[in-house]
């Protein structure tokens, strides 16, 4: 017969094992880079109109590279006017040998800001062939349930498995846990709805608009949101928003223009992301949220910086949660290539070979 020690010696290796397989499965999975990578087919061209964001300034003029639309209707200003939110939501069109195809990034806080501007801006809804989710946060998802609503034609929502993980909670530095609103499967529970959860990269649009999947995260100091919190069994325990995704479309020699929702992955992990899946090896535009504000994230605003430098970006464009310290440091370091975003800004971008 067996010793107690033996006995008690075995308990305690199975016990330590089940303990490492438990938080292995905890560890955030990135995409299997050893799998056939998603061939992104080359765009002539690319418009990116910015629908929700949190600022407006209908004063700031145009530039070469960003279109502001005017507060002006047959020679007369205005009295409605498009609005800001805390949120995200941006349409991308691409162009490519005669096609277009168009597909929503996130769809804001509210459910009115978005519909407005959509209306504000003579954009009808038959146009969108598909809605991208970058991640589960009622900032980016408040008007989901609107638009499917909307919606007649074949639709595909596109988005993680994690994005409907709840209970989720923001912890305050008071300790206070402020619950997230549940973003429900139910509401896409529509026969002209197709939705489509996947970690890994996922191609649309003829292949010309591909969904980044779980985003690999290696560099040092990004290290997601530490007051993000989900509870399980009973427990709360830090959310690693393994949600978190991005848009990707390729200009050829050009390189890659990258739109991100809010980079809770960290902004420097979604660029060498897109292109170790897409093997492009330069970047011609990033824009989207950064994740950049507040005290905690403040301090590694210069680490993403210098790193996103060596990127060279001919066009930078942070929004959303950037933050505004942050957003005068790129302003900054990126002379030539920042542009500051404001709601119905639109943003054009031309394959050089095309």
């Amino acid at each position: 017969m067996y010793s107690k020690s033996w006995i008690m010696c075995l308990i305690l290796i199975f016990s330590l094992t089940s303990l490492a397989i438990a938080v292995d499965v905890k560890k955030p999975q990135a995409y299997n880079l050893s799998n056939e990578l998603p061939t992104l087919n080359t765009v002539d061209s690319v418009e990116i109109l910015t629908l929700v964001d949190n600022y407006i300034d209908i004063l700031l003029p145009s530039t070469d590279m960003a279109n502001r639309p005017l507060a002006v209707k047959q020679g007369t200003i205005t009295n409605d006017t498009l609005l800001a939110e805390h949120g995200l939501a941006i349409l991308v069109t691409v162009h490519s040998g005669g096609e277009n195809h168009t597909v929503l990034f996130d769809t804001g806080y509210s459910s009115v800001a978005l519909p407005h501007n959509l209306k504000y801006l003579g954009i009808e809804n038959q146009s969108i062939e598909a809605i991208v989710l970058s991640h589960g946060h009622n900032d980016h998802t408040g008007s989901l349930e609107y638009l499917i609503n909307q919606f007649d034609q074949p639709l595909k929502v596109v988005a993680h498995p994690d994005a409907f993980i709840a209970p989720r909670y923001f912890a305050l530095p008071n300790g206070v846990k402020i619950l997230f609103p549940e973003l429900k499967k139910e509401i896409l529970e529509k026969d002209n709805v197709e939705l489509i959860e996947s970690k890994n990269p996922y191609l649309l649009a003829n292949n010309t608009i591909l969904v980044s999947g779980q985003i690999e995260r290696t560099t040092p100091f990004e290290k997601g949101m530490p007051n993000a919190l989900v509870e399980k069994d009973g427990q709360f325990v830090q959310d690693p928003i393994l949600d978190d995704q991005a848009l990707i479309v390729n200009l050829g020699q050009r390189g890659l223009v990258i739109i991100s929702g809010c980079a809770h992955a960290g902004i420097v992990n979604t660029v060498r992301h897109a292109m170790n899946i897409t093997g492009q090896p330069h970047v011609a535009a990033l824009l989207g949220g950064f994740h950049l504000t507040g005290p905690l994230f403040e301090p590694i605003i210069d680490d993403t910086v210098a790193e996103l430098k060596n990127f060279s970006p001919e066009l930078i464009v942070p929004t959303h949660c950037t933050g505004w310290k942050a957003m005068k440091v790129f302003e900054k370091e990126f002379p030539s290539s920042f542009v500051l975003n404001s709601v119905g800004t639109r943003y054009v971008l031309r394959n050089e070979t095309a």
